[in-house]
């Protein structure tokens, strides 16, 4: 049975009726341009095919229901009076509804079940894809025209002032805006929006390594509040501003942190635009060199990756189809993606499966993606059920 059925069944058993709609919004894998985002810089992830779904059915009252299949847990608030506290999930529910109303939006109530085959905290933005599924149900049953920047703006708001976690725009955005088929390079200042097609005959890989990190008690935000120091230094709003030569000019008067950051954020955002530039020509094997060094930056500069990630991507490198691999997101745990020749992926997986196993005594999962759109809603008929 799929996910989409499993949800649309307990909602039947819950509520004793049938859904209305489905909703649907997409986690996400970065190919390049880590901890880019929050310093206006570039990025150039892709929505995937795995993503957080709500069957639901709009409410005559301003009553919000909704229980999450995953974790068994209901959560239940009136849009007219809330408060944080509760289940961690439900804040996610509460924080979108507040940050919409802030807008000025008339919000309708609405019950749902919700359910997602994103793995939580692996690096693959299963709180952006809840948050754009959770906004994307807000919007649907209030009427409310859907833009996929407008609604990301309010999921990275949402985020930060309610839940705590000062992320950048791109998690929110991919999955609001993802094409199938392709990547999007964003400009995180102007958020400007280029869909990339991905090279022919290459498959993009998934490397979960079973490590686990929470964003809001990790180092994520001490990482950018260091980068904010180096901006200072700079006399610049972010480090976007600052160019390789301005940096290299300075680099001696900066602190061995802030140095080490800073050269990180300037040169991914050259990397990225590069990495853009081969992709637009097809060019897979300069994109897998440039994934290459992304990580060797996010180990050695940025310092966020660990142990388990390290060895995720040696073993992939050695592997003859891979062209390149990195870890992703905000690092500390969680995932690494790497760029394969469709013809090796079977024996690439074994092999990785195998690797890693036999180094670490843990057996990792592997997601073969494909690029997918972003958030949308469907009518429920007899074919979903």
């Amino acid at each position: 049975m799929s996910l989409q059925s499993r949800i649309i069944k307990a909602f039947r058993t819950r509520y004793a009726a049938a859904p209305s709609f489905l909703v649907r919004a997409p986690g996400r894998v970065n190919l390049i341009g880590e901890h880019t985002d929050y310093n206006d810089g570039f990025v150039l992830p892709m929505a995937i095919d795995r993503a957080v779904w709500i069957a639901l059915r709009p409410r005559q009252d301003q009553q919000v229901d909704c229980f999450s299949l995953d974790l068994q847990t209901r959560v239940h608030f009136s849009l007219d009076s809330f408060q944080q506290g509760g289940e961690d999930w439900g804040e996610y529910l509460k924080g979108l509804a507040w940050v919409m109303q802030e807008a000025g939006m008339d919000l309708y109530g609405w019950e749902g079940v919700l359910a997602g085959d994103v793995p939580v905290g692996a690096g693959l933005s299963s709180s952006a894809a809840l948050e754009m599924a959770i906004a994307r149900a807000n919007g649907f049953v209030s009427g409310l025209e859907w833009d996929p920047i407008t609604f990301a703006l309010l999921g990275q708001r949402a985020e930060s002032e309610w839940v705590g976690v000062q992320c950048g725009i791109m998690d929110q955005l991919v999955s609001a805006a993802g094409v199938e088929g392709h990547a999007l390079l964003i400009d995180c200042r102007s958020l400007e929006v280029e869909p990339i097609p991905l090279p022919e005959g290459i498959s993009v890989l998934i490397l979960d390594t079973g490590t686990r990190r929470g964003l809001a008690e990790s180092a994520y935000n001490e990482r950018r509040v260091q980068c904010e120091v180096a901006a200072q230094f700079f006399d610049v709003p972010m480090l976007r501003n600052v160019t390789l030569q301005q940096f290299e000019a300075a680099a001696h008067r900066l602190d061995r942190i802030s140095r080490k950051r800073a050269w990180h954020v300037i040169t991914e955002n050259e990397r990225t635009l590069l990495a853009t530039q081969a992709m637009r020509v097809g060019d897979a094997i300069a994109l897998g060199k440039y994934m290459d060094a992304s990580h060797e930056s996010l180990r050695d500069d940025f310092e966020v990756s660990n142990e388990a990630l390290n060895r995720m991507v040696y073993s992939a490198r050695g592997h003859p189809a891979c062209l390149g691999a990195k870890m992703t997101g905000a690092g500390f745990g969680g995932c690494a993606v790497a760029l394969v020749h469709e013809t090796g992926t079977e024996s690439f997986t074994t092999q990785i499966v195998r690797d890693y196993q036999e180094q670490t005594g843990s057996e990792p999962k592997v997601y073969i993606c494909k690029a997918s759109k972003g958030a949308d809603v469907s009518i429920i008929d007899r074919d979903m059920e």
